[in-house]
Order: structure tokens, then C-alpha cells, then sequence
């Protein structure tokens, strides 16, 4: 009999452009895994519920994912998605100036969680307002015609909705974040599920150290990425790039100090429980 071929790892895609300088040289089989991987791609939100049923292995998720149940994953090391400054697509969009926001009503995206509650606390403790949220597609209801007072908007929805005319006023949650504190913002981590980890090991510790190889090859061909993910866009390849350079793949020391300043920020306010302490997946 011939030997079964091993389980492929679950691998989750996060379904925007932000990620495509990891995603690219593995789906276009410019680096070629030991391990077969299936790829499931979404939203944050999505990826996060699928992470916690235990249905994908090792995958790009929400950075609160991981604050929520550290008791199920591994963060892979020196991989993460965030920035030093303007990220440029997670915005809040606002037809009147931050600062009058109290009591307004947001519409908020529910395919990132780490963006929702990091709207709430930039809000309520850096600005100093209280608004009403809802949860809602930003895109689908704009072309009904309806304009809510202000917008969480996150992903490619973002890059196209930030110069919309009836939004004269942008906050951009990465450099509000970088005013308040000083820091980076870490929006998404990539974390493995501590199950596979230990079961499959050395598939897993493979397959993280792919991810990590996939990025250094996106940060070095960057305009080539930037070409790409220019077809179909609004944005033209000059500030592709400039968007592509504003962001953050590293996990550095920080980025790590932003991070545990975020969870104890969620935690002050009664969000998770209490900071989680940061476990790796050893490589």
C-alpha cells in the first residue's frame, strides 16, 4: 500500500490587501512548502470564530483573538500586521470633527474586532467623547443613500472610502494610536492553535517558518507587490506603495511594547479579563 499523504495544515488568509506581500510568493508558487496547506480566506472576524472552533491550524487573526483565549494559541514569532503611524485602512470617517462624536451614532465593520475596540478606546479615553455604535456594511448602505454621522471603516472598504466627499473628517486609528501612546499598533497576529502545535509539530513550526520566509520576500519586492495589487484598485502603483510602505510585518520589541499596552488598556476597560501573557510558537 502507498503511504498516505499527511493532512494538510489549515491555513487562514486574511481576505485584504494589506496581507498580500505574505500571501503573494506562496500563492503564485514562488516558494514552495514542505507541507501541503489548505487556504481559507476572510475576514479577521470570520478567521477568528474558526480559530476558536479548532477548523483552521495556524492563520492570521484579530490581535483581541488571541487576548481573548490565550489558553488555545501560540503566537508566531516576528509576524504581524500593523503600523508606526497612518495605516491608512482602518479610518474613522466622520461628517463632523472627532471631538463632537458624544452621544453620535458609528457605524461599525464587524470583520475586525481589534478595530472596533480600539475605535472605542481611542474615543472615550484619547478624545474624550461617548458615541452609540452599530454594526452595519458600510459600502451597502451609503448607496441607499443613508449617511450615518460617522464610520468605522477597515480593509480595501477603507482605501476607497477615504476620500468620500459627504466625510470630510478622517481619523486614522494607526497614528491616532501612535499620538496617544508613542507606540505601534499591532492589528492582527499570526497564532497557531496549541493542539496542531503539539500534535503536528513539526508541520506547524514548518509552515510558520514558510509565513515568515513569504514575508521577507514581500518586503523585498515590494514594487512588485504594489503593481499588482494596483489592478482593479483606485489606488494607482505610487501610493500602493506608499500604503505597503506605511505598514508594519514585524514583531519586534515595539511592536511588542504597543501590544501588551493595548491589552492592558482592554483590560482597564473591562473588555478581556486581564492582559494575557504573550506564549510563542518555538521555531
Amino acid at each position: 500500500m502507498l503511504p498516505l499523504s499527511p493532512a494538510p495544515i489549515r491555513l487562514g488568509r486574511i481576505g485584504y490587501l494589506n496581507v498580500l506581500p505574505l500571501h503573494y510568493p506562496l500563492e503564485q508558487g514562488i516558494l514552495k512548502p514542505d507541507t501541503p496547506f489548505e487556504l481559507v480566506s476572510g475576514p479577521p472576524a470570520e478567521l477568528n470564530v474558526l480559530m476558536d472552533q479548532g477548523r483552521l491550524d495556524l492563520s492570521g487573526c484579530s490581535c483581541i483573538e488571541y487576548a481573548r483565549h490565550p489558553e488555545k494559541y501560540l503566537i508566531v514569532p516576528d509576524l504581524a500586521i500593523g503600523s508606526r503611524g497612518p495605516v491608512q485602512s482602518v479610518l474613522l470617517i466622520s461628517r463632523t470633527r472627532p471631538e463632537e462624536l458624544d452621544g453620535a451614532s458609528v457605524l461599525v465593520s464587524a470583520q475586525s474586532h481589534t478595530s472596533a475596540a480600539l475605535v472605542d478606546l481611542l474615543l472615550r479615553q484619547h478624545v474624550g467623547v461617548s458615541p452609540r455604535y452599530r454594526t452595519g456594511d458600510a459600502t451597502a448602505l451609503l448607496a441607499t443613500g443613508e449617511r450615518p454621522q460617522a464610520i468605522l471603516c477597515i480593509g480595501d472598504e477603507a482605501l476607497n472610502l477615504r476620500r468620500h466627499p459627504d466625510y470630510p473628517h478622517r481619523m486614522d486609528l494607526g497614528e491616532a494610536w501612535r499620538q496617544w501612546t508613542g507606540l505601534p499598533f499591532i492589528f492582527g497576529l499570526w497564532i497557531a492553535r496549541r493542539e496542531p502545535a503539539c500534535a503536528r509539530r513539526e508541520e506547524i513550526k514548518a509552515g510558520a517558518r514558510l509565513l515568515i520566509h513569504a514575508k521577507k520576500w514581500g518586503q523585498a519586492n515590494l514594487d512588485r507587490i504594489s503593481a499588482v495589487a494596483a489592478r482593479g484598485s483606485i489606488l494607482s502603483e505610487t501610493e500602493m506603495r506608499s500604503y505597503f510602505d506605511g505598514l508594519v510585518y514585524d514583531l519586534g520589541l515595539e511592536e511588542l511594547d504597543g501590544l501588551r499596552l493595548f491589552y492592558e488598556r482592554l483590560a482597564e476597560a473591562g473588555v478581556i479579563p486581564a492582559p494575557p501573557e504573550l506564549a510563542f510558537l518555538p521555531l
